[in-house]
């Protein structure tokens, strides 16, 4: 934190403009060292947020024409004084300046440490920092938006009000154990089990929302399962807009796994196109459907697609009974039957009437893809969300010692008893926003960012 650090805010390589961003107490001596503004008084104004044009050199040589932006402690991302300097986007130049501000005192700064600076100085908690990364990484505009949400503190202010409850708790408790016949106001045993149930209905309510807050970031990994020839790839095909995997009527065509990635309904859907289920003598098919069969353990969604008016495959059922709550089933090809009947022997599973010629049953499949990432609760769509899984974790292990501590009050614990299953909510809860936390932590935590950010 005494050092000043500088980087570049802006990937390398030939671009319109270049940033390079310096943080830290010595970052105005710096540039008053290296930059001559083209309008003088104005900068020495000193004002905040502001572009200054100028010229930046260094050993007695202009490297380029730049743009300066000036903004002060403490209303800095960084909470220190901080200074971007726009240059034109060549490497070379971008370098030379990078090189100037070292020579002059500043130390090239590592991954994530504006940020961490940033948190440090109280500008934004953990929750938010994550959601800094979230958002660079974001693949999708609902993914995008929920770490918006996180970036501007509605979850936080979540966890917070959650953490003071917790708080309020453990005053009361440690005030009936420290003061035990002063005028101190005690909760009794049925008003504390009051309010703990409370904190752990915040919890849980909190936790459900995760599941939808970590597909959203992560994506939903979607296995397309069937026998050869009912229109895995062409599904995989028409989901992507494009040509990705081969089709053929000759059964079999897929031999092996198809990743790809596309967003359906603002959900980012990981699939995997896989070989069609079948016996057969050619190795290297059996190869494709031993590796189907492994993918089908691991999936979130499995589109299980089938033709209508064909009976179901003892194969087909077995996924249908194993994997219940993870299939749709897409009955597919309805084109083909005159009366646009199914299947009509099973009776387990959502199904969706599907043809992918006729471009029939994409809504509905989006529909059934939001209605399971949303659990059935279209609110969750606007409500901050947990996606994070250190958060998550940090949030479960703090509703399991708030569940063992509404279970010692009513086995009747001591005060002293009880307290110690209340620090270790409130230590758990702490940890998510970064109230308490490790500097071990920390340097995982933005270890991840991009060197400059």
């Amino acid at each position: 934190m005494e050092d000043t650090i500088v980087a570049m805010a802006t990937a390398m390589g030939e671009a319109s403009i270049h940033i390079l961003r310096l943080s830290g107490p010595e970052a105005e001596t710096i540039i008053e060292d290296c930059f001559i503004p083209r309008n003088i008084e104005r900068w020495l104004l000193r004002e905040n947020f502001t572009l200054n044009l100028g010229v930046f050199f260094d050993e007695g040589r202009v490297l380029d024409e730049v743009l300066v932006g000036r903004m002060l402690a403490p209303s800095s991302f960084t909470g220190e004084d901080v200074f971007e300097v726009n240059c034109h986007g060549g490497p070379f130049v971008a370098q030379r300046i990078l090189q100037a501000c070292i020579r002059h005192g500043a130390f090239l700064a590592e991954p994530g440490e504006f940020s961490k600076r940033a948190f440090l100085n109280g500008k934004l908690d953990l929750v938010q920092a994550e959601a800094v990364i979230d958002l660079i990484g974001s693949r999708t505009e609902t993914a995008a938006n929920l770490a918006l949400t996180q970036l501007k503190g509605g979850l936080s202010e979540t966890i917070i009000n959650l953490r003071e409850e917790i708080l309020e708790i453990l005053a009361f408790i440690e005030a009936s154990i420290d003061f035990p016949e002063d005028d101190v106001e005690n909760l009794d045993r049925e008003s504390l089990e009051f309010r703990i149930d409370k904190a752990i209905f915040n919890t849980k309510n909190l936790l459900i929302g995760s599941k939808t807050g970590k597909l959203l970031r992560d994506g939903l990994l979607t296995v397309i399962v069937g026998r050869p020839n009912v229109g895995k790839s062409s599904l995989l095909n028409a989901l992507l807009h494009e040509e990705r995997a081969i089709v053929t009527d000759i059964p079999g065509t897929t031999r092996d796994e198809i990743r790809e990635t596309v967003s359906v309904g603002g959900i980012l859907l990981r699939l995997v196109d896989t070989a069609g289920i079948c016996e057969s003598e050619d190795l290297v098919e059996r190869l494709g459907v031993e590796r189907t069969w492994k993918a089908l353990k691991t999936a979130e969604l499995i589109l299980l697609v089938v033709q209508a008016n064909v009976a179901l495959t003892d194969d087909e059922y077995y996924i249908l009974e194993t994997y219940a709550t993870k299939v749709v089933i897409i009955v597919n090809k309805i084109d083909l039957t005159e009366d646009e009947r199914i299947v009509t022997d099973y009776n387990m599973g959502q199904w969706i009437p599907f043809s992918v010629i006729k471009h029939q049953g994409f809504d509905e499949l989006e529909a059934e893809i939001r209605r399971r990432v949303y659990q059935g609760d279209a609110a969750l769509a606007s409500v901050p969300l947990l996606s994070n899984v250190r958060q998550i974790s940090s949030l479960d292990r703090c509703s399991s010692a708030l569940i063992q501590a509404l279970e010692s009050i009513r086995l009747g614990m001591p005060w002293d008893i009880l307290s110690i299953d209340i620090r270790q909510a409130l230590h758990h809860v702490s940890e998510i926003t970064g109230h308490n936390v490790q500097d071990s932590l920390l340097d995982d935590i933005f270890s991840r960012f991009c060197i400059g950010k």
